[in-house]
């Protein structure tokens, strides 16, 4: 699983090609203005940009979701106390916990991933976030085989158990911890389409790390977005997508990771092992729902570039474009034509 714990810097597009699509888009809008507004909750920036003619009512909009950001955060934080993540981990093997309704929703969800990745998905890696440091304190040091071993017993999603009649969770053994990192963020972006939309605001960008939601049109032309090359220069895109009412999700082995013998360590961890996964350098995830592209683009990374794929095939309504650990692209069906790619990624 991610490692991300409460911070992801992950650019999930090129700024440049989003402000040209802007510019070009902007002569049949003249009474629009272009405005953006960022905030720092959850860990991470949020940046919401729109394309509106009341500037007011999108700043307005913007509060409201900014508000709902940091609630989450109350809710699904590892460091702040009685939140809901916090409370079943010290309950765990003891007794279920009532939570949030938003809790729920995206246990739920998690559990649905966990499922239909055989569970490279997995929300209780949290047993392993003091073993591997990728966090706020990493060290940049491997730890000892024994160590991992002895964590693995503990990572198991199948021992979380949600009561949605009850709204309680529960972790069924002392010691297990679950973590959100790999899917709040995404339950957030998609809390914010819907807060935006509540306000009337149709074309509009919420990018919160590496999820991003396009919504409507910037003037006369479609988003246009940027996949980043994994191991080139920050922002620097190997491919472009044109994109609206949708959601694009990357995880990538170049997010946070340090290199060792010649060997990269990074924070996404596969729950069978404890080690880094291996198969992808990154996965780029579309979709209609950011909860659900941010636990996919994790757990098909962990599953590997070609069984990721084969997954993403049977999906509806989930479409990916994958660089493998061998630097090979991979776009999915319902993505290719649509997919510019300028170059091939970097060796």
């Amino acid at each position: 699983m991610r490692m991300d714990g409460e911070d992801l810097r992950r650019p999930a597009y090129a700024a440049g090609l989003v402000v040209a699509a802007l510019a070009v888009g902007s002569c049949g809008h003249q009474e629009t203005r272009f405005l953006t507004r960022s905030h720092q909750t959850m860990g991470a920036e949020a940046v919401l940009t729109t394309w509106v003619a009341d500037e007011a009512v999108a700043y307005d909009a913007f509060d409201a979701v900014f508000a709902e950001f940091d609630r989450l955060d109350a809710l699904l934080s590892v460091w702040k106390p009685e939140s809901d993540v916090l409370r079943i981990n010290a309950a765990a093997g003891k007794a279920p916990v009532r939570v949030s309704r938003k809790t729920i929703e995206i246990l739920q969800a998690a559990q649905r991933v966990s499922a239909w990745t055989s569970g490279k998905f997995d929300i209780t890696f949290g047993a392993l976030s003091d073993v591997w440091k990728f966090d706020h304190d990493q060290d940049n040091h491997v730890p000892a085989s024994a160590d991992i071993v002895a964590r693995l017993p503990l990572v198991d999603h199948h021992r979380v158990v949600v009561d949605a009649a009850a709204g309680t969770a529960f972790v069924a053994s002392p010691g297990m911890r679950i973590h959100l990192g790999g899917i709040g963020k995404g339950y957030a972006v998609d809390r914010a389409v819907a807060t935006l939309r509540a306000y009337g605001i149709r074309d509009f960008i919420v990018q919160f790390g590496g999820d991003l939601y396009v919504s409507g049109r910037p003037g006369d032309g479609p988003w246009r977005l940027g996949i980043n090359d994994p191991r080139g220069p920050p922002d620097d895109s190997f491919a472009t997508l044109e994109l609206s009412d949708a959601t694009l999700s990357t995880s990538g082995d170049y997010e946070r990771f340090f290199i060792q013998d010649g060997t990269r360590y990074h924070h996404i961890l596969d729950p069978d092992t404890g080690q880094p996964a291996r198969g992808s350098r990154s996965v780029t995830i579309v979709a209609g729902s950011a909860m659900l592209a941010d636990a996919l683009s994790t757990g098909v990374f962990i599953m590997g570039a070609y069984d990721g794929i084969a997954l993403v095939e049977r999906l509806p309504d989930v479409e990916a474009v994958i660089v493998s650990a061998d630097n090979e692209v991979l776009i999915s069906s319902g993505l290719r034509g649509r997919v510019q790619v300028i170059r091939a990624p970097t060796p």
